[in-house]
C-alpha cells in the first residue's frame, strides 16, 4: 500500500515538473507585438511574430516589445531665426517596426522613449524653427509642420522607429510678440475697414454721377425734341395766342409812333 502510494506521489510530481517544463517551453506573443529571444541574457536577431513559440524552458527568455502605434506628447521649446522665443506643444503617433524590435532592445533597451524619440523631437522642432520668422511659423504652420516631421523622421527611422503622424497642437510665444501681432491685426482690419467705406463712397458717387448724366441727357433730348418741333407756323400760333390785342409802338426819326392811335383815325 506504501508502494502505490509512493508510486502515486512521483507520477504526481513528475506530471507537475512535466506541466513546467512545458509551460516555460512555450510562449504566446500578443497581437500588435514582436518578442526578442534572450539566450542566456544575449538578444538574438530572429524576432518572433504573434502567436504560439517554442523556446527552450529555462535557458531562453522572450521579451515583449510593442509595435502598436503609440502616442506622445511633447512640450518643445526653441527660437525663431528673428530671435523670438518660441513654446510649442507637439503630438507624434510612433511605433516601433516589429522586424527592429531585437535592434532597439539590444542597442537602446525598453526606454527608447525617453532615449531617441523625445530629444529628437526636441532637436527637428530647434532646427526647423530657427529658419523661420515668429510670424512665418503662424502663417506657414502646415509647412513648419511637415518639415519638422521630415527632419524627425530622418533622426529615429534609423533606429526602427516609425513616424505615422505629427501635428503641431500650438504654438506661443512671448507676451510682447503677442501684442505686437495683435495690433497689427488691429492696424489691419482698421485699413480694410477704410478701403471698404472708401470704395463705397466711390460707388455711392459713381451712381449719382451717372443718375445726373442720365437726367442731363433726357433734358437734352427733351429739348431736342421741342426745338425739332417748333415750326414757323407753330411760332406764329403761338404768337397769336399769347397777343393781348395791343399793338406794338415802333420807333420812327426821333419819336414813336402808336400804331393803335392811326387805326382809330382811319376808322
Amino acid at each position: 500500500m506504501k508502494k502505490v502510494k509512493r508510486s502515486i506521489i512521483i507520477a504526481a510530481i513528475i506530471v507537475i515538473l512535466a506541466a513546467i517544463v512545458i509551460a516555460a517551453s512555450v510562449t504566446v506573443i500578443p497581437s500588435g507585438c514582436s518578442g526578442v529571444v534572450l539566450t542566456f541574457g544575449k538578444a538574438s536577431e530572429n524576432v518572433l511574430s504573434e502567436g504560439l513559440h517554442v523556446r527552450i524552458p529555462f535557458v531562453q527568455e522572450v521579451v515583449i516589445i510593442s509595435n502598436k502605434i503609440q502616442k506622445q506628447e511633447v512640450e518643445a521649446a526653441a527660437v525663431s531665426r528673428d530671435l523670438q522665443t518660441v513654446s510649442s506643444n507637439i503630438a507624434v503617433n510612433y511605433r516601433v517596426i516589429g522586424s527592429e524590435s531585437a535592434n532597439i532592445y539590444t542597442n537602446i533597451g525598453r526606454d527608447y522613449e525617453a532615449v531617441i524619440l523625445l530629444p529628437a523631437v526636441q532637436e527637428s522642432m530647434k532646427s526647423v524653427s530657427a529658419k523661420y520668422t515668429a510670424e512665418e511659423l503662424i502663417t506657414e504652420r502646415a509647412k513648419v509642420g511637415e518639415e519638422i516631421k521630415e527632419t524627425l523622421v530622418e533622426k529615429v527611422s534609423e533606429y526602427g522607429i516609425s513616424v505615422e503622424k505629427f501635428n503641431i497642437v500650438n504654438f506661443d510665444f512671448s507676451e510682447e510678440f503677442n501684442a505686437a501681432i495683435e495690433a497689427k491685426q488691429v492696424a489691419e482690419q482698421n485699413l480694410i475697414k477704410t478701403k471698404t467705406e472708401q470704395e463705397q463712397a466711390i460707388v455711392v458717387a459713381e451712381a449719382e454721377a451717372k443718375a445726373i448724366l442720365t437726367r442731363a441727357e433726357a433734358q437734352a433730348d427733351a429739348n431736342k425734341k421741342l426745338a425739332d418741333s417748333l415750326t414757323p407756323e407753330v411760332v406764329e400760333y403761338e404768337k397769336i395766342q399769347k397777343w393781348d390785342g395791343k399793338l406794338p409802338t415802333v420807333t420812327g426819326s426821333g419819336s414813336l409812333l402808336d400804331v393803335s392811335g392811326l387805326i382809330g383815325e382811319g376808322e
